[in-house]
């Protein structure tokens, strides 16, 4: 788009079949469409060396409405702070580990795919989920355990702060000890099977457990500096959000939906709750119209980072 004064203010979107001489003379564009052009679904993943057990079966076929047992991919939620989805070329892509570290080390897309894979069933929910709302999601997550990487570049004594940055300068902050407590922090490459979806942050991202996102998920991954918090602020740090952000036990009543009607008679009310950290979710409890609180029927357990639906019949 050209401005009546005469300045760009937006690139062209030209066709991702441009020659490469037409990618030469565009410079930063035709980079953009070359990368266009590496599609994730093209990626073959290797197996998990330490893979996840099956997910005995959810709730899904016996109460209609409920959220599925695992996630889909395009129906994961998404929070971030772009406003399109990133194109990021898996070919061209590098992790650095840099700061207080003995050595630092830079690692391709093929370097990390090498790597000892494990599988871990999650739930993510962001900071900024309302009660009953749709920023919650579950998914069995592929990749290398953080602590495996950090090992290669050998944490320096100093540092209580992982300062991760995406592909364009985004950072957000962890805790190190939260990061390497031994809880299952991953750096993935693939969510449900697949590799990652560009809006959930292809080629690469970090999902640590237990966290909120805003702390924890960096999307579109390239750097873990290895810092303190007297010497570096991320993102949402300079916006004086917490730097501890542990995810709070909650639920959600997924059916019937909000502001509907039901008949008189038997209604089946369920949903999903989640508590991670703390041993899981050992019970649900219902309450209609300030009665008694009531034990609701609990689906399977997919472990204390998963979440768990549950159903209650009602005799309305």
């Amino acid at each position: 788009r050209i401005d009546g004064d005469g300045r760009s203010r937006r690139g062209v979107l030209l066709s991702v079949g441009v020659g490469a001489a037409m990618a030469a003379v565009l410079g930063g564009t035709g980079r953009w469409l070359q990368a266009r052009r590496t599609r994730a679904e093209d990626l073959d993943l290797p197996a998990a060396a330490d893979p996840a057990p099956p997910l005995p079966r959810g709730l899904d076929d016996q109460v209609p409405g409920i959220s599925p047992w695992v996630t889909p991919n395009d129906e994961f939620y998404r929070v971030d702070t772009r406003l399109d989805t990133p194109v990021v070329d898996s070919d061209g892509w590098t992790l650095t580990i840099d700061g207080d570290v003995e050595r630092e080390v830079t690692i391709t897309f093929d370097e990390l795919l090498a790597m000892p894979m494990v599988e871990r069933d999650i739930t993510l929910t962001c900071v900024s989920n309302s009660v009953g709302g749709e920023y919650v999601g579950s998914a069995r997550w592929l990749g290398v355990p953080l602590t495996d990487l950090l090992d290669r570049a050998g944490v320096g004594a100093g540092a209580d702060q992982l300062l991760s940055t995406d592909f364009d300068g985004m950072t957000i902050s962890t805790p190190l000890a939260l990061a390497t407590d031994g809880r299952d922090a991953l750096v993935c490459v693939g969510m449900n099977g697949a590799p990652l979806p560009r809006a959930h942050g292809f080629p690469v991202r970090m999902v640590i457990p237990g966290l909120y996102g805003f702390i924890s998920a960096t999307k579109w991954l390239t750097r873990l500096t290895l810092t303190t918090y007297d010497d570096a602020e991320a993102y949402w740090t300079e916006r004086d959000w917490a730097t501890d952000a542990p995810i709070k036990i909650s639920a959600r009543i997924d059916t019937p939906r909000a502001l509907s009607t039901v008949d008189g008679g038997r209604v089946v009310v369920g949903g999903v709750a989640w508590c991670q950290g703390a041993g899981g979710v050992g019970q649900v409890d219902v309450q209609v119209d300030g009665g008694p609180w009531r034990p609701a029927t609990l689906g399977p357990d997919g472990g204390h980072d998963y979440w768990r639906q549950w159903y209650f019949a009602w005799d309305a």
